[in-house]
């Protein structure tokens, strides 16, 4: 999970660079070639379903590519800051989304969190048009509205959502690695002719050499090692704590976007922040003898 915070902190720099569709398009490419070897079905397991196949397309055009896109310009019209504290959130619309699609009891502190989450985001959407974000953008970026950058980072939160939700129902049939790799190939095909667009007038050339290394470990703890990371832990750990560890995610995105990126962390900042990690830990926290759904690593 801190992985997770640092790479959306630091795409603000690749973004800065890299056109959004040919960023996704470099990542999932990367990461498909890293993740040949899980493709093939394992020994033993059985073959994919209809519905099994579905569930794969719709958990990559949610949890991949729609994911990927909104995260991307969220960052690129706010802030590293912004987009943990936004990211806050998965835990309780994890849970929300739990209750509305898989029956899931909605507990009086889940309320909490998700209303917690939902002030800290507002929040920071006042805060937003008085408070610029540090670190480099491209200028077209500021001829965007200063909401739509909030309301980005929310879809992509969503996005997130609709990714352990549907995860949910893959892992009795599928092993997580071979979902990692068939979901990003999923997400290669379906951001190919976008990601194409925008190289045939990328200069390449430009590109300094620690932005490509920041590009390949973008790519890799994307979609590789954080998947890797998330299931060997869960493997030690109840599924219903795992969520608690979330809290790593906005901290260590927050961390980058001060220390690393001279953005601003004023007592708005602050106080959106400690909303966030209320509602984080408010829906993830394990109550006595009750599971929490626990978020799963992109």
């Amino acid at each position: 999970m801190a992985l997770v915070g640092s790479y959306v902190g630091l795409s603000r720099l690749l973004v800065a660079t890299f056109p959004v569709f040919l960023l996704a398009w470099l990542r999932f490419g990367i990461a498909a070639v890293a993740m040949l070897r899980w493709t093939p079905r394992a020994p033993g397991e059985p073959p994919l379903s209809r519905h099994d196949r579905w569930l794969l397309f719709w958990e990559s055009f949610l949890g991949n590519f729609l994911f990927s896109i909104c995260m991307l310009f969220g960052v690129l019209l706010t802030s590293a800051v912004s987009a943990g504290v936004v990211m806050a959130a998965i835990p309780a619309t994890v849970a929300l989304m739990s209750w509305l699609f898989l029956g899931e009891r909605l507990t009086r502190r889940v309320s909490a969190g998700i209303a917690c989450a939902a002030a800290g985001i507002a929040l920071l959407a006042l805060l937003r048009p008085a408070a610029s974000h540090g670190g480099p953008a491209p200028a077209a970026a500021s001829a965007l509205p200063g909401w739509l950058g909030p309301l980005l980072l929310v879809g992509a939160v969503v996005c997130e959502a609709s990714y352990v939700v549907i995860g949910k129902r893959l892992t009795g049939s599928v092993s997580p690695r071979r979902i990692s790799a068939l979901i990003n190939l999923w997400g290669l095909l379906l951001v190919t002719p976008l990601g194409l667009w925008q190289a045939l007038s990328f200069d390449f050339a430009g590109v300094p050499a620690r932005l490509w290394g920041l590009l390949v470990f973008y790519a890799l703890a994307a979609s590789v090692v954080t998947v890797w990371l998330w299931m060997k832990g869960l493997a030690s750990v109840p599924a219903q704590r795992a969520g608690v560890f979330s809290v790593m995610l906005p901290v260590s995105a927050a961390a980058v976007g001060v220390l690393f990126l001279g953005e601003p962390f004023g007592a708005g900042h602050l106080a959106a922040l400690a909303l966030a990690l209320a509602g984080l830990l408010l829906a993830a926290w394990p109550a006595r003898g009750a599971a929490k759904p626990a978020p799963a690593a992109q």
